[in-house]
């Protein structure tokens, strides 16, 4: 436990020293929630609700895998050897894991907001709104910082991150666009139960084989 606090920190201190990169995810969000406004507002268009969550959905779902997929194709050649003399490799992926889905939680809250300024809220239930933005996530935390340790491992591990992701997190993504929706329409909690349970077990299998999957990946 004291180690994984220790990579935490670790984690959290690079990134607060790379303050370029939380700048320039910031000014993505920014710049896409600013086009969607001048596309849609300054030209008098109403922008419908199910319009407004796809902006949404897409916005977070690219500035998540710029996010996450630094986890380890950042890293310097030889600091993985490192980590290796001082940690076990199911604490580095799970301490990873964590801090992708705190920092994925304030981008995509970050991206809620601005949204909601510029082109206003459609969602009637933002408690359970929260909550799927929650374990989507931790979803797209789990299954993606995985991906990017495997392409670590190849040539052009830019290119293999950008082609896996999207068949890893569709599943995550398709339950996700469907809870918004019953969120929009201010449907009773119980519609969206099933959908929720699902998506928190499908969270649960990813970081599971995460965990199980890692130390293979480590020592290869």
């Amino acid at each position: 436990m004291q180690t994984l606090k220790h990579l935490f920190l670790k984690e959290l201190t690079l990134e607060l020293r790379r303050k370029s990169v939380i700048s320039g995810l910031m000014l993505y969000l920014f710049s896409t929630a600013f086009i969607c406004y001048l596309t849609f507002s300054l030209r008098q268009n109403q922008i419908t609700p199910l319009v407004w969550s796809a902006l949404f959905w897409i916005t977070i779902l690219f500035t998540i895998i710029n996010t996450i997929a630094k986890s380890f194709i950042g890293e310097k050649k030889g600091r993985d050897i490192y980590y290796f003399s001082i940690a076990s490799p199911e604490t580095i992926i799970i301490s990873k894991i964590i801090y992708n889905f705190l920092l994925t939680v304030i981008l995509s809250f970050t991206g809620f907001l601005l949204f909601a300024l510029l082109l206003k809220n459609p969602i009637a239930d933002l408690s359970l709104f929260s909550l799927t933005i929650a374990l989507a996530a931790m979803g797209f935390s789990a299954s993606l910082t995985l991906l990017s340790g495997i392409a670590a491992k190849a040539n052009n591990s830019h290119i293999l991150m950008a082609v896996l992701s999207f068949p890893m997190v569709i599943s995550v993504l398709l339950i996700t666009v469907k809870v918004t929706k019953n969120c929009i329409d201010g449907l009773d909690r119980s519609v969206s139960t099933s959908d929720l349970i699902t998506l928190l077990a499908i969270n649960c299998v990813v970081t599971a084989a995460s965990y199980l999957l890692f130390p293979y990946i480590w020592r290869s």
